[in-house]
């Protein structure tokens, strides 16, 4: 899609970027411009709707670069490095009105389509009757060209492009194969296409769609009960802790969510995943980009987890809490130019790691 719609010079309006994507906007040649309300940094929040796009930002940035600097206007759903936090349809209605009197695309992230129309059925007022799949159509309606990874919502490796535009469609197609395959398979098995298919149709079943929010909700609720610093509300994909707030004698330059990422593999054995300024890269100067937000994702794989599950990992993040002054920051080793948090390594300040290590075992014994 960068390819085939960003010229060099460009901009990319979003409600909030994703990391891939933002790389590729700007590998093309464009500046991701992020556009969303004021509220959405706020990680104790009771917005229902955080990952909103500004409709008067929109228009100033329309007015700024003008349609033709304009590669199209991008909407997530959910806004994942918010806290999947999701947008509602309200807003998607305005910011395509906008598009529409400026001829401007609208490019549609679904990866997590069907958390934002649960979200949508359960927050927004007129849309309590309908269904995930009408939902899931009328958001799908306001957008000129729709992607999404496989991973989340339909399961499986892989993912899709789809357009009811064959303009778009041609513009797209000789780029695919150039990274992907062809655009009848996309390098993916026909047993995943096949799999996609019948994901794509589960996935608007509100038992599966409401499955992550709801454990979702529940483990921020009981983080929110013991005092542990968490985005509110809660949001799709995965329960977010706040970083800074959570280690506020760590220094942004010592990479916080990354720290607290650590600290609870340490005290755990749970893979979370660092949402901060590791997940940034340095500017073209080689300086350090500071993200809005730093946040540690705890995800919550749909249909994996049980109660017990969300109860050991409220235990041990409880423990760490107060055992919160023994972790420090953290340094690169190995430092990538590109999508540094992919193989990037890093190293503790002053072995912070190994005697929060022994505050564990002191506790629990050796064999815990």
């Amino acid at each position: 899609m960068a390819k085939a719609f960003i010229k060099q010079g460009d901009v990319v309006p979003t409600n909030y970027h994703f990391t891939t994507t933002r790389v590729h906007m700007e590998l093309a040649g464009a500046d991701c411009l992020e556009i969303y309300h004021d509220e959405a940094l706020e990680t104790k929040s009771t917005n229902p709707f955080k990952g909103n796009m500004d409709p008067q930002k929109l228009k100033k940035v329309i007015e700024e670069y003008g349609k033709e600097r304009i590669s199209y206007v991008r909407m997530e759903a959910t806004t994942n490095l918010l806290g999947g936090q999701p947008f509602s349809m309200a807003n998607l209605k305005e910011i395509r009105s906008i598009c529409d009197k400026h001829g401007l695309l609208i490019v549609l992230d679904g990866s997590l389509l069907c958390e934002n129309a649960y979200c949508i059925m359960q927050r927004e007022e007129g849309y309590k009757k309908k269904t995930v799949a009408e939902i899931v159509k009328e958001i799908c309606g306001y957008a000129d060209v729709y992607y999404m990874s496989g991973r989340k919502n339909t399961c499986v490796r892989g993912g899709c492009i789809a357009t009811n535009s064959k303009e778009h469609f041609d513009k797209m197609k000789d780029w695919l194969p150039v990274y992907e395959g062809f655009f009848t398979y996309g390098g993916m098995p026909q047993r995943e296409i096949a799999m996609m298919a019948v994901g794509m149709r589960e996935m608007t079943d509100p038992g599966v769609a409401g499955c992550v929010i709801e454990q979702v909700k529940y483990f921020v609720r009981r983080l929110e009960e013991i005092g542990i610093p968490v985005v509110t509300p809660a949001g799709g994909l995965a329960c977010h802790l706040d970083a800074k707030k959570f280690l506020p004698h760590i220094p942004k330059e010592e990479y916080i969510a990354g720290a607290l990422t650590a600290a609870l593999y340490i005290a755990s054995g749970v893979r979370s995943m660092e949402r901060g300024t590791i997940s940034m890269d340095r500017d073209k100067d080689g300086n350090e980009l500071y993200a809005d937000l730093e946040l540690t994702r705890i995800a919550v794989p749909r249909r994996v987890y049980s109660v017990s599950h969300i109860e050991y990992v409220v235990d041990r993040l409880t423990w760490l809490h107060k055992h919160r002054d023994l972790i420090k920051g953290l340094k690169f080793v190995e430092e990538p130019p590109v999508l540094r948090f992919f193989v990037g390594r890093l190293a503790p300040l002053d072995n912070w790691g190994a005697k929060l290590a022994e505050a564990f075992i002191k506790e629990f014994g050796p064999n815990y």
